[in-house]
């Protein structure tokens, strides 16, 4: 991954903590997140006692979890020495399952990026088959790298379908056949013995889009439209807005008017997804341009400016605008952002939802929110299941695991 900036992680909670591991998640959360790195502004954030902090900091020093830096002097006073994450407290996998493209990438507690791969994975498969490969790529890939698995802390997967994120498991994904409710994080727990978060793939997307943005452009909106229409949302504090069910952002499945004879792969009929996303359009177009067999085959000729796919592509987008003007009544977020081949091809996308948006929304939901392109493109959604995985690995149950094998 070229250019790679660490992401914004969340603040910990900093209430009063008693719980050893509660203690020291809260302390490197605030040193990782780079809202206090020196003992003195520890003392400030958490409200320890100086004593209970000092005990806390030299345990995680020991641990080699934390790793003394350069020290500052702001004129008064003793010179503060900066406390940092060390690189290797933990190492993380993130794998971003679609369709036709999968990505994987290693990463270390600092969120520094060891190494990132396009991989090949056949999902219609099954998940067996499927994991099988998965675990076959990422030991190789630990291997390349020198690293022992036991150093692997987390895994973030995201899937390219509904999925329960509490159990691990896909619920009926419409394009992963024979995946539902197989136990994905469980599985693969056992496997790499190691915490694995799994969530749907536009969640993961749209949490590495947040972080990849300050604080205040959240609520974030993401919409990727592709083979389908996926939508994940990540709320002003940071978090993952799942719903009840984890079934929050499945946008692709809002009925539209004058579809009702678009049957969709969901069983429904008139689904956006079905009318509007890239693989709509692709077989739309396919009668007047038959040489057009994939979705990379649609982006190259809107580049082209194929009056055909351009038509077809523009009237896809105001379908879209329509879902999502309702959306900003329904969420009122701060920034929308599109991604997927399609959206990063041109400006068509963009500028039809905007139109749409902006004509169809009232003027209070519209007047501070920004609607534009992905910052990290093909990348979204490692890098928010490498912020994932690194949360995780801080909090006070992954903190646990390890401190106890680093003491």
């Amino acid at each position: 991954m070229t250019d790679w900036t660490p992401l914004r992680l969340s603040h910990p909670d900093t209430s009063p903590a008693h719980a050893e591991d509660r203690i020291r998640s809260q302390l490197l959360r605030l040193i990782a997140s780079g809202s206090a790195n020196t003992r003195v502004a520890l003392l400030r954030a958490t409200g320890l006692a100086r004593s209970t902090l000092n005990g806390h900091l030299d345990a995680l020093l020991r641990s080699g979890l934390v790793e003394l830096g350069a020290t500052e002097h702001n004129g008064r006073g003793r010179p503060a020495q900066r406390l940092g994450l060390a690189a290797r407290a933990g190492i993380v996998v993130a794998a971003d399952l679609g369709v036709h493209t999968s990505r994987l990438a290693v990463a270390d507690t600092t969120q520094a990026v060891l190494a990132e791969r396009q991989i090949t994975l056949d999902l219609a498969q099954g998940p067996e088959p499927a994991l099988d490969r998965l675990t076959e790529l990422i030991t190789d890939l630990l291997g390349e790298l020198g690293i022992d698995r036991a150093e692997l802390s987390a895994l973030a997967m995201g899937l390219p379908g509904p999925v329960d994120a509490q159990t691990g498991s896909p619920v009926r994904p419409p394009i992963m056949p024979g995946w539902d409710r197989f136990p994905v994080g469980q599985v693969m727990g056992e496997r790499l013995s190691c915490a694995v978060l799994v969530d749907n793939d536009v969640n993961l997307m749209a949490l590495g889009e947040a972080r990849s943005r300050p604080a205040d452009a959240g609520p974030l909106l993401f919409l990727k439209i592709g083979t389908g229409i996926g939508g994940g949302l990540v709320l002003a504090d940071g978090r993952i807005h799942r719903g009840s069910d984890g079934a929050a952002g499945d946008i692709g499945h809002v009925r539209v008017p004058g579809a009702d004879d678009t049957v969709c792969q969901c069983g429904n009929v008139g689904c956006v997804e079905a009318v509007a996303s890239a693989g709509a359009v692709l077989r739309s177009v396919q009668p007047e341009q038959p040489a057009l067999h994939s979705i990379e085959d649609l982006a190259q000729a809107l580049r082209d400016g194929e009056p055909t796919v351009v038509r077809g592509i523009r009237a896809a987008a105001e379908t879209i605008g329509e879902v999502v003007a309702m959306l900003v009544h329904s969420y009122n977020p701060r920034t929308i952002t599109l991604g997927g081949l399609i959206t990063a091809s041109g400006d068509d996308v963009l500028a039809g939802i905007r139109s749409v948006v902006y004509r169809r929304a009232l003027p209070l939901a519209t007047r501070n929110l920004v609607l534009t392109h992905s910052k990290l493109g093909r990348f979204a959604g490692v890098a928010g299941g490498i912020v994932a995985a690194v949360e995780h690995t801080l909090s006070p149950g992954g903190i646990g695991s390890l401190s106890g094998s680093r003491t």
